[in-house]
């Protein structure tokens, strides 16, 4: 037997299980009749699956209000007369309840409120998708932060617009939780580090109301790199091993492997060649443990992979002054990155450049450093920084050579022509 097809969907729109539609039903009839309601698991099992076809009495009452519509548009059977077992339930709530009860369901009726549901969620989760791609190409703007956090205060709106299963409500608050960790990512991509540390605070109460172990993951991990950035390694290191510490690291080894490779990050920042090492090797293990075809969130999907771990490394031997292992690691970060990671290639460009430099190689360098994409060089904070520090240290290397004058060229010609 299919079973009732129709009620299905509206219960997978909503977000209902079965124990939350008996749970609901019963809240209706409190509302309804002044009574606690008696409806089972059971009862909804047999709505369901088709085993009642026509629910009557208290049952039916109580599916309409939930859904606020008629037994028809459930799915359900309907007849002009109503059964001989109804009306004694009927005329007696009537009689109980009197006439403003009478009207309080009508009007009930005519203004049922909003069910929040699967749909919305989906609404959501798009717009968060279009988020992490804007960022992915553009990155660290004033304007996908303010953007980003206005969406978090627009599914936290949703909260208030009507009703909603438990399971439902905690995904709204983990999409509010996670557009607040991207427009802390912005802040963090733009240093505008106070602004992130008041983005942080709000994605993780939001967080902790969510219950949502990957979002908590990605906002304590983009803590890490929040302070690492900041010059503040040990608070960078007890950040990011919160989100380490958290059960899907052991569950995944992919969680764990960006856990180990932002740690190593972190001990290259601290001047820790052995504990980088250590903490890249292992995050090399878990990547490659790693089932590439189990189910993530869409912002681990993506941007961490092979080539993240490589430009992690990147950064962590730049730290340490070992050039040449980073620029071998910059090289592989970008024979691997993905079309859509523009961000990721100008600042692993810039790096590499930088790598180059500080071995002597000024004429690769130069060229690494003009080949960073112009709308990344001149828009970018993180990147405008870097190539700012490689003219400077070229111009300390080699002052007055003909390849400190092609660079402060194309600097002042690409600077001029974008103001």
């Amino acid at each position: 037997m299919a079973g009732n097809l129709v009620l299905k969907q509206k219960m997978d729109e909503i977000g209902f299980k079965q124990d939350e539609l008996a749970a609901q039903m019963n809240d209706a009839l409190l509302r309804i009749t002044g009574r606690p309601g008696n409806i089972s698991v059971r009862t909804v099992r047999n709505l369901v699956s088709g085993s009642t076809r026509r629910p009557i009495g208290r049952t039916r009452r109580a599916l309409e209000e939930v859904f606020g519509c008629s037994l028809g548009d459930l799915g359900f059977e309907t007849s002009r007369t109503a059964a001989p077992s109804e009306e004694p339930m009927e005329r007696r709530t009537f009689m109980t309840a009197g006439p403003v009860a009478a009207f309080s369901t009508t009007a009930s009726a005519l203004t049922a409120p909003h069910r929040i549901g699967s749909s919305d969620i989906e609404r959501l989760q798009r717009r968060f998708a279009r988020i992490i791609a804007s960022d992915h190409r553009h990155g660290g703007q004033l304007v996908i932060e303010q953007k980003a956090a206005a969406l978090s205060e627009d599914a936290l709106a949703l909260q208030t617009s009507g009703t909603a299963s438990q399971r439902i409500r905690s995904q709204v608050y983990a999409s509010a939780a996670a557009f607040r960790s991207s427009a802390m990512w912005a802040a963090i991509d733009g240093r505008r580090f106070e602004d992130a540390i008041g983005h942080m605070r709000i994605a993780q109460q939001l967080a902790e109301m969510a219950c949502d172990p990957f979002i908590k993951f990605r906002i304590w991990s983009h803590a890490g790199t929040m302070y690492r950035h900041m010059g503040r390694p040990a608070d960078a290191a007890a950040a990011n091993e919160v989100a380490r510490g958290l059960s899907l690291t052991r569950r995944d080894p992919m969680f764990s492997s960006l856990g180990l490779a932002r740690h190593a990050a972190i001990h290259g920042t601290a001047g820790d060649r052995t504990a980088t090492r250590r903490s890249f090797d292992q995050a090399q293990d878990a990547i490659l443990r790693a089932d590439p075809g189990a189910q993530r969130p869409v912002w681990m999907i993506a941007f961490y992979d092979q080539a993240e771990l490589d430009s992690l490394a990147l950064s962590a031997y730049l730290s340490l002054g070992d050039f040449a292992r980073a620029e071998f690691h910059g090289h592989r970060c970008l024979s691997a990155l993905r079309p859509h990671m523009h961000r990721s290639k100008a600042i692993a460009t810039a790096r590499v450049a930088r790598a180059q430099l500080e071995q002597g190689d000024i004429e690769p360098a130069v060229a690494s450093a003009m080949s960073v994409p112009v709308d990344q060089a001149v828009r970018h904070p993180r990147v405008i920084g870097m190539l700012g520090a490689f003219g400077a240290r070229l111009e300390a290397i080699a002052p007055g050579t003909a390849l400190s004058h092609t660079w402060n060229q194309y600097a002042r010609d690409t600077w001029r022509t974008t103001a």
